[in-house]
């Protein structure tokens, strides 16, 4: 077995190109280089865990987007307001949807608005060969934002031209197409997608409906590496009591653009250098059928740089970069008040509206790295230097330390420690609505994070065990003071201590192609969140919910011939409790389990499959007040050929 990789960005992973498939959670790959630190490593010397989600899994799941996708990852929270997608919150080992890094194909796409838009994606599962989740933070390998973790969706590369198609359908009038269309020759691969689908939705107010269209296009020569990426998302949904029980009948409205370009010269010095810009649209509504009542528009823009240079020499590997990354907003309720005579410079898109509010700040980070590879020890010493024009006291400081011991072949021991950073997003500092209120004087957030395990792999079972830290100063919370009516942000320290474990056995590789048993996978992971100064809680009740333990367990077999099912099924344990708008009860979120089954039959150029979410038809709560639908009954077809 033989893997290829090529990277695609400043130090934050790489793209695979497989001549044959391994685990879904492909994390051992001798022989390969890749990216958890600011340098390329062959994996087998590699110092952090990166779990991996590959193309393998995706086609065999039953998930509809990539926040399906990562719920069968046991230290990722994937906490849904509405199905396939829409508008779901992810956090990593604790932490929060504002306290994690999502990128593209190695593009920082994080919203500065809020991280409830993040995973607003154009692309389609489809379109994703692999997802990669680097657990903990560490601002010196993935920037200041990367708090509590990062996740990278790569997107596929196609071997040869082709052009594809997939249609679905299913309960409560859901219906979704997409395709593409691949050409590669010379040295040059572009792939082009775009998808529609739609919903009546599973609960009241839940409907949707949601488009994208995407392009990703290489080039490639001995001496040098580019790539060009452009992206629209455009969202449309039902938002039920998203934002408050005073209303069941808000809507929402999201666009997304993104554009970015990267290049790599792969000389002694190699020099990796990207630039982007991305551009999200929101409008929120609180009444859907009187949207004058109260309706916020808001407009984010993105852009940045990063420069990179890495070489090889005597005493390891070094690596030197620079980051430049700008965010503004225009809002009808976030920020600074422009000046009223100048507020008709700044109409919202479409509408006769103008934004009456804006901000802006510029983050500069300079990154420095050494590695040093012995035959058993890999030592990655790093730190950020960072200024953010939004924080106080000038160029900020964050070191890292990533150790890795392989005493034998495929057993890995690691340990790491590292400091983070993370400014609070426009609707922390600004937003004023029913029932909340945010806080123009908070401080950012900071964490130092410590990490201890160990892992193992060969062609049969990979394995993990890990423990980890999070020291939490200054961290963010919406709580509600004694007397007040409405949530505010707040700072507060909060530590965050959790272990996780998984064991993922591939039965193809132990028995061969024939085995009736495919793949079986188990981990587990605990979370446990706690203030160290008591006295906060003295004067105000807190919104703080987090996901105490989360079970998986993923098992894929043969029936018969081409003819094979999936499993999956997660149990979890939601710390927090509301009170019940709807029966006035006040209710734990408690313990809920989910099982889902897709049965497919796969074929060179076909594949069709049946599949269905929550068997059990459970009704349970991922936010309060917001129930999740029942059973989900889905069915489809997908076809592909070479041209």
């Amino acid at each position: 077995m033989r893997k290829e990789f090529f990277i695609i960005a400043m130090g934050i992973t790489a793209v695979a190109h497989a001549q044959s498939e391994k685990t879904a959670y492909d994390i051992e790959l001798n022989d390969t280089e890749v990216v958890g630190t600011r340098v390329p490593l062959p994996a087998d010397k590699a110092v952090r865990l990166v779990q991996v989600i590959s193309r393998k899994e995706i086609e065999a799941s039953s998930a509809n987007s990539v926040n399906d996708l990562l719920k069968l990852a046991a230290g990722v929270d994937v906490r849904q307001r509405g199905g396939f997608g829409i508008q779901t919150d992810i956090g990593v080992n604790g932490g929060t949807e504002d306290q994690l890094t999502v990128l593209l194909n190695g593009i920082n796409i994080s919203n500065p608005h809020t991280g409830h838009l993040t995973v607003d994606l154009p692309v389609s599962v489809d379109d994703i060969e692999r997802i990669e989740i680097i657990e903990g933070g560490a601002s010196r390998v993935y920037g200041s934002q990367a708090f509590a973790g990062a996740i990278n969706i790569v997107t596929r590369t196609e071997q040869q031209s082709n052009v594809g198609a997939h249609v679905q359908g299913g309960s409560y009038g859901t219906f979704g197409a997409n395709g593409h269309v691949a050409v590669k020759g010379g040295g040059f691969n572009n792939r082009v997608s775009g998808g529609y689908s739609r919903s009546d939705g599973g609960t009241y107010n839940d409907d949707f409906n949601k488009g994208n269209a995407y392009w990703n296009g290489k080039y490639q020569s001995r001496l040098f590496d580019a790539s060009v990426q452009a992206g629209l998302s455009t969202m449309n949904y039902g938002a039920n009591t998203f934002y408050g029980t005073g209303s069941d009948s808000q809507y929402e409205q999201d666009r997304r653009y993104l554009v970015a370009a990267q290049a790599e010269y792969k000389g002694k010095v190699h020099v990796p250098v990207q630039v982007y810009w991305n551009r999200s649209l929101d409008h929120y509504v609180w009444w859907r059928d009187r949207p004058e009542d109260y309706q916020n528009f808001h407009q984010t823009n993105v852009y940045g740089a990063n420069l990179n240079a890495y070489t090889t020499w005597a005493l390891g590997k070094t690596a030197v970069g620079f980051e430049f990354r700008r965010e503004n907003i225009l809002s009808t309720r976030l920020g600074k008040e422009i000046a009223e005579e100048d507020q008709h410079k700044y109409k919202v898109p479409g509408r006769d509206e103008h934004y009456r509010y804006k901000d802006g700040r510029s983050n500069v980070g300079i990154y420095l790295e050494h590695d040093i590879l012995l035959d058993a020890v890999t030592i990655s010493l790093g730190a950020l230097a960072n200024h953010n024009t939004a924080v106080e006291g000038g160029m900020k400081f964050y070191p890292g330390v990533d150790v890795s011991w392989r005493p034998a072949e495929g057993l890995k021991l690691f340990a790491s420690f590292n400091q983070s950073l993370r400014t609070p997003t426009y609707t922390d500092l600004y937003y004023n609505g029913p029932g909340l209120a945010g806080n123009s004087q908070l401080k950012p957030e900071k964490s130092t994070d410590w990490h201890l395990g160990v892992s193992y792999a060969n062609s049969f079972i990979q394995t993990h065990l890990k423990g980890f830290y999070r020291k939490g100063t200054d961290m963010i919370d919406w709580v509600r003071y004694e007397g007040a009516t409405v949530y505010t942000t707040a700072n507060s320290d909060i530590d965050n201590i959790g272990a996780e474990a998984l064991a993922s056995m591939n039965f193809t590789d132990l028995w061969g192609k024939e085995s009736v048993l495919q793949r079986l996978t188990l981990s587990y992971c605990y979370n446990y969140k706690y203030r160290v100064n008591k006295e906060q809680t003295a004067n105000y009740a807190s919104r703080m919910t987090f996901l105490r333990h989360k079970f998986v367990a993923s098992l894929g077999h043969r029936i018969w011939d081409r003819l094979s099912a999936q499993w999956d099924f997660t149990l979890k344990n939601r710390e927090g409790e509301f009170d019940n708008a709807k029966t006035g009860e006040h209710q734990t979120f408690g313990t809920f389990g989910n099982l889902d089954l897709k049965v497919q039959w796969t074929a060179p150029r076909y594949t069709l499959y049946v599949q269905a979410n929550n068997l059990t038809n459970h009704k349970y709560y991922d936010f309060a007040n917001i129930q999740q639908p029942g059973f989900w009954f889905m069915g489809g077809a997908k076809v592909n050929f070479n041209l």
